[in-house]
């Protein structure tokens, strides 16, 4: 669909010079989602790999865990889970991919010189030690799992947006602005022919005009000699 501007080589230009914007602007972007779509692979992949090793993870954990129930009472259990000794924190900072600011995230264990675990050992068994430390080695890669997720969704996100720009410009604003220029360029070749023509209906107006004066001054001087 054309723009409605005036037909002006004033306003030629100015379209020549939008339509080359636009076309470098593509180009960009186009590089751009490309880039995106192989960081958006590669974190995919990884965020394969990490899944797995989470669920293993924490699957371990769950198998100490129910054994750990099955061989101490319910009392002794929960008591012993009551009062944690150790605190974890998270810190969370941010990195660059593609003018997209993605968390990277730190786990921090705040155990300081405190017990590894929150019981005394007379009235619990091995197994609870095993989930316990389980439990523990298990949040790193839930941590790595979670950052990865949100990378994806925020590149996702990113690559869901640039599509959209390409696709503007590529099936909208960079067809309007050449059909726009095959317009302007019609209507200057069509004022062009008609100057053209009206100057040329012009010279033949003088031409004839000039050849009846010629005609009138021998007229008059045939006339002046007889």
């Amino acid at each position: 669909m054309k723009l409605n501007v005036n037909p002006t080589r004033m306003e030629l230009a100015r379209i020549k010079k939008l339509h080359k914007t636009a076309t470098r602007g593509h180009k960009l972007l186009k590089d751009k989602l490309d880039e995106l779509m192989k960081q958006f692979m590669n974190i995919v992949r990884e965020n394969k790999e990490l899944r797995e090793h989470a669920e293993a993870s924490l699957e371990n954990a769950y198998n100490d865990f129910v054994i750990a129930g099955a061989v101490m009472s319910e009392e002794y259990l929960g008591e012993a889970l009551m009062m944690p000794v150790q605190s974890v924190s998270l810190e969370v900072s941010e990195k660059n991919i593609m003018s997209v600011n993605v968390p990277v995230f730190t786990f921090i264990n705040d155990s300081g010189n405190k017990a590894e675990y929150p019981y005394g050992f007379a009235f619990t068994s091995g197994e609870l030690d095993g989930a316990s430390k389980s439990f523990l080695e298990a949040m790193d890669p839930l941590l790595r799992l979670a950052e990865s997720e949100k990378k994806a969704q925020l590149l996702a996100q990113e690559i869901e947006k640039t599509r959209r720009r390409v696709n503007a410009l590529e099936n909208v604003l960079i067809p309007n602005y050449e059909e726009t220029m095959r317009y302007i360029r019609m209507k200057l070749d069509e004022d062009e022919r008609g100057a053209t023509t009206r100057l040329m209906k012009v010279k033949d107006m003088i031409y004839k005009k000039a050849i009846e004066a010629k005609k009138a001054q021998e007229a008059a001087a045939f006339a002046a000699n007889a």
